[in-house]
């Protein structure tokens, strides 16, 4: 006999369909109650004056409380700490009942166990149909973690504010031995020179940086005084000690062969021989030397230039001209370097003016040109041999963030001749 044939199975039958249908109902078993006890939030609702109606079981394990000892007991107030205890009556209760709900407001749970627990608390008041105030329900979320974290963020504020403090310190430290290390690289004081009024000044642009500009005015022999300013390529550490190579290879040069042309040669072959392997360094200088000139009454003035910005020669009768010195090389580029000469005759009232390229290049302001040899022949014009020096440290200050570069000045000035009935002012040298 043949088999009689069979519908196909409906859909659900079979193991497979079995399986299903047990899973639907299941989910259609479990009961809003069971997802409210055990969900991974703390549920609670209470009457109006605070004490709990209801409690789920994770909000109950969190505390270490049994159902009895909280339901128509206690108010949620009573599970807080003092601190949380205070707040809430002061700020979150008034706060809820102003607006009817209130949101992610953090607050400490007091566990049996006498352990503070960190938590989120979100509360809402539930209205009658006739709005009137019922209940409020409120959901308390486990804020250990991010109390944690947040921990851990104050921290590393706290270290990263300590380091901050730390390196502050150590800016500070670094910017007073940059500081007297900039001073060792200059003289302490310039010597007194008979009939000579003297000054000279160094502007740092940053006193994070140690610059390279330098100056100097020392004796010959009992007439004659020897001066130079110049400034070296470069800042830093490297900068500084080609500076010290610079200052004592002029003096001793000096010594030797008072000379501008020599002594300025000397010091080009020196910086030559020494950086010209691998480390290419050069510097801009002036070298000077002054006598008294009888016939004047003031100082005749001999000085080289090596690539520095020309000296400026502020009159007695008011103008103001540059020393030209065309053509000189830097010093320290080439082995060999031509370097040229100029005189003047610094009568009383005279000053002579030496510089770097700090002050011309500084900036006048926010997107202006640079301040320039021009408006500086200008500004020094008709001042007195004691007011330039005072008159352009008062100019470097006002260019603030435009001053770029460092700065020296140094100023020699004849005390002009006192009219009839007049004293002549003695003054200290700076």
């Amino acid at each position: 006999m043949g088999c009689v044939g069979r519908d196909p199975a409906p859909p659900g039958d079979g193991d497979d369909g079995m399986s299903t249908n047990a899973a639907f109902t299941a989910l259609l078993e479990d009961s809003a109650e069971e997802l409210y006890e055990n969900a991974p939030c703390g549920y609670l609702s209470t009457l109006m004056d605070g004490t709990i109606a209801k409690i789920n079981a994770t909000l109950l394990e969190w505390l270490g409380l049994t159902r009895d000892r909280v339901v128509g007991r206690m108010r949620f107030a009573d599970l807080l700490t003092v601190g949380g205890k205070l707040y809430h009556e002061t700020h979150f209760a008034p706060l809820l009942r102003m607006q009817g709900q209130i949101s992610g407001i953090a607050l400490e749970l007091r566990c049996v166990t006498g352990e503070r627990l960190p938590v989120l608390v979100t509360s809402a008041i539930k209205y009658s149909r006739r709005g009137e105030p019922m209940l409020i329900r409120t959901t308390v979320f486990d804020a250990r973690e991010r109390r944690a974290y947040e921990e851990e963020l104050l921290r590393a504020r706290k270290a990263a504010e300590q380091a901050a403090r730390e390196s502050e310190k150590d800016r500070v430290r670094l910017q007073e031995a940059l500081a007297v290390l900039q001073q060792s690289l200059l003289p302490a004081a310039l010597p007194r020179v008979p009939g000579l009024l003297t000054d000279s000044h160094y502007h740092t642009a940053s006193p994070d940086q140690l610059g390279g500009d330098f100056y100097d005015l020392f004796a010959l022999d009992d007439r004659r005084w020897a001066f130079f300013l110049g400034d070296v390529c470069g800042k830093g550490p490297e900068a500084a000690a080609m500076t010290s190579l610079t200052r004592y290879t002029l003096r001793g040069a000096a010594m030797h062969d008072p000379d501008p042309v020599a002594v300025l040669t000397t010091l080009n072959t020196v910086l030559h021989e020494r950086y010209s392997a691998g480390d290419p360094r050069y510097c801009t200088v002036v070298f000077g030397v002054l006598e008294p000139d009888d016939d004047s009454g003031g100082f005749s003035v001999h000085l080289g230039s090596g690539g520095h910005p020309p000296a400026l020669v502020v009159r007695a009768g008011g103008g103001a001209d540059y020393l030209p010195t065309p053509g000189g090389l830097l010093v320290g580029v080439l082995a060999q370097a031509s370097f040229v000469t100029a005189r003047t005759t610094l009568r009383p009232g005279d000053t002579l003016l030496l510089y770097t390229d700090g002050l011309t290049e500084a900036h006048t302001g926010p997107g202006a040109s640079l301040f320039g040899e021009d408006a500086l022949r200008a500004f020094v014009g008709g001042l007195a041999p004691d007011q330039v020096v005072p008159a352009l440290r008062g100019l470097l200050g006002d260019f603030g963030d435009g001053l770029t570069d460092d700065t020296a000045l140094l100023a020699l000035g004849v005390p002009a001749r006192p009219g009839p009935g007049e004293r002549r002012a003695e003054r200290t040298p700076s």
